[in-house]
């Protein structure tokens, strides 16, 4: 039985998550609050760097999502989230490594300051919104007439964008100048695995205030 360690709003636990839906795999939710459970000797013993997720399949761990993602489509393999040419394959990659590496970033910095937990001067803050503008733009040359990055099907691409792009308006950064973009998203919020993983308000108050009382405890640590 495959086990997904996870939170409901960990955006690199709900890429796998739907992932595991859109691959029609069984598996089991372990839901963790992150207070404190993932310190736990437990957990601890399931991943020692105390983060998620983690996929626990038949004994084998697996940790960092896009690795745990990558295993999932050479494991099962039935429904491939993953294209064949070599163009298509190149840009859901590109999809996935800038989503993680430089989008999610950015809008966690914006997150921030809207928690007032970051100081950032306006000038600041539209850097930091020009670098989303530039990741949008790219995403938007990468869609073409097919209604997924690099395919006629849900790739990788989605799960990991997908998971995080439509997070933006909600940092101040809308997606109205981006018509592609903004149908891709529309299209992917359809799809019953975007539907059954989708964060509630209650879940995303509680997001605010877990990251206030995490930066207020780090904080005072340093003092």
């Amino acid at each position: 039985m495959i086990e997904l360690y996870y939170s409901a709003m960990s955006p690199n636990s709900r890429r796998v998550w739907v992932a595991l839906l859109e691959k029609n795999l069984e598996f089991q939710l372990m839901p963790l609050k992150l207070n404190g459970d993932q310190f736990q000797p437990d957990f601890l013993s399931i991943n020692p760097f105390h983060e998620i997720p983690v996929l626990v399949d038949n004994g084998f761990k697996v940790v960092e999502s896009l690795a745990i993602l990558d295993y999932l489509e050479v494991k099962y393999p039935a429904y491939a989230l993953l294209p064949n040419a070599p163009k298509d394959l190149a840009i859901v990659k590109m999809v996935e490594m800038v989503t993680a590496n430089k989008l999610l970033p950015e809008i966690i910095r914006l997150f921030t300051v809207s928690l007032g937990l970051t100081a950032l001067n306006p000038e600041q803050i539209d850097q930091v919104k020009q670098k989303i503008l530039t990741i949008l733009q790219f995403f938007e040359s990468l869609l073409d007439n097919r209604p997924y990055f690099g395919s006629e099907n849900i790739t990788l691409a989605e799960a990991v964008a997908g998971t995080v792009v439509p997070f933006l308006p909600l940092v101040g950064v809308p997606l109205n100048d981006y018509q592609k973009l903004n149908a891709w998203v529309d299209r992917l919020k359809q799809r019953p695995a975007w539907i059954k993983t989708q964060y509630t308000p209650e879940q995303l108050e509680d997001l605010k205030t877990r990251t206030i009382a995490n930066y207020t405890a780090a904080k005072s640590h340093q003092n």
